[in-house]
């Protein structure tokens, strides 16, 4: 009997099933070196007599092991994530392992894939030791197969038996999830902001009702979405009531422009806008233009003292706009003007001068204070990190 010939189809899915499985086994390795790695830096062997120091690490629910907060990073760095994204990926590695044990079985040996035994894991990471037995026990059999929304039907009946008080909590906070976010990072080039919230009932009638009938006298030549956009931007302004009458509102920005430029650079939103949008701002009804001196990025300011110049601290938010550490991109000027700003080589061996000025934030900042973290900046290539076992990263 003749064997048919293998086609390339199937070949090509037969590869496709042999990559799968090489993944699987890989993330697994990978998250038994996280458990490993935490082992290796139990968080009871910090000095806590710092109060500005490293901290023990609670990454994971009760009962599991902590880490030294200065270890953090090294992993996170190994594996191509951030330092919160590492923290959050070694804290699920050690859920699963110390608090959800037979889920881990079936994880490590593949059955359940790590990306939704992580989902667990960051689901019951507040719950108390026997609630997270619960889970385990509930989900361990049926997880590969189960909805998000049965992971969290089991939390959240676990929660209500095995710490009634939180999940009272928990039911009163999920009423108060009002928020209102302007996207200003996402502005688009055309200069459009995406802009989400989460209303009470009578707010939100209350706000929509207002918009309308602000759009309602608007030119009607125009869509009523636009008018409702520019009318709920007038919200933005102050108050007439307050001002006499006339409305008022300010807007702060940093804008930089060439002679040869056509497009203008908007720092505190990392946004380009033409002349004539930023023009428009300007001249929007009752706006408060502020102008201020220009700030040389490339000048060189010193200062005699450990503590920089307001100078100094503005232009370094603005020459280095997120924390120079590899895959962190908090913003700099989100910081405020309290923001730390790191002299590279420490004072008073390194002065207080731009070129020795960064803006890491608070987190790597006291990464670099207390462990054995180094960095530089290396002119047209960006920052170079060196950690506690010497492996340099570019930030």
């Amino acid at each position: 009997m003749n064997t048919p010939p293998v086609t390339r189809e199937q070949q090509v899915i037969d590869a496709a099933r042999t990559t799968r499985a090489a993944i699987t086994d890989l993330e697994v390795q990978q998250l038994h070196q996280a458990v490993e790695w935490v082992e290796l830096h139990p968080g009871d062997e910090v000095d806590t007599s710092i109060a500005w120091g490293m901290r023990d690490l609670e990454i994971a629910g009760d009962g599991a092991p902590t880490i030294d907060e200065g270890a953090v990073a090294e992993f996170a760095l190994a594996i191509g994530v951030s330092t919160d994204s590492g923290r959050l990926y070694l804290g699920d590695a050690v859920e699963l392992k110390h608090r959800l044990p037979r889920i881990w079985a079936k994880v490590t040996a593949g059955v359940v894939p790590v990306w939704k035994a992580r989902k667990v894991a960051q689901a019951t990471r507040s719950l108390p030791e026997e609630g997270a037995a619960f889970v385990d026990r509930a989900l361990y059999f049926v997880l590969k197969k189960c909805s998000f929304a049965e992971i969290d039907r089991q939390v959240d009946k676990a929660r209500a038996e095995f710490d009634p008080e939180a999940a009272e909590e928990r039911r009163r906070k999920a009423a108060e999830k009002r928020r209102f976010d302007v996207h200003l990072r996402d502005m688009t080039h055309g200069g459009l902001v995406p802009v989400t919230g989460m209303l009470d009932l009578a707010d939100a009638v209350a706000l929509n009702e207002r918009i309308a009938a602000k759009a309602a006298t608007l030119d009607p030549a125009l869509p009523l979405d636009v008018r409702r956009a520019a009318a709920a931007g007038m919200l933005g302004a102050t108050d007439p009531d307050d001002t006499g009458g006339e409305a008022s509102r300010e807007v702060v920005i940093y804008a930089h422009v060439r002679p040869d430029q056509t497009t203008v650079d908007v720092d505190n939103t990392r946004s380009v806008i033409t002349p004539e949008h930023l023009q428009d701002w300007c001249q929007a009804a009752g706006t408060t233009v502020t102008v201020k001196p220009v700030i040389d990025l490339n000048e060189e300011i010193t200062t005699d003292s450990y503590q920089p110049t307001e100078r100094q601290k503005e232009q370094t938010r603005l020459r280095w706009p997120t924390c120079p550490f590899p895959h962190c991109d908090r913003p700099s000027w989100r910081q405020g003007p309290n923001a730390d700003n790191d002299h590279i080589t420490e004072w008073p061996a390194g002065a207080t001068t731009t070129s020795n000025l960064a803006p890491p934030c608070r987190g790597h900042h006291r990464l670099k204070t207390f462990t054995a973290w180094t960095y530089r900046r290396i002119p047209g290539l960006g920052w170079e990190w060196t950690s506690p076992l010497g492996h340099r990263h570019i930030g």
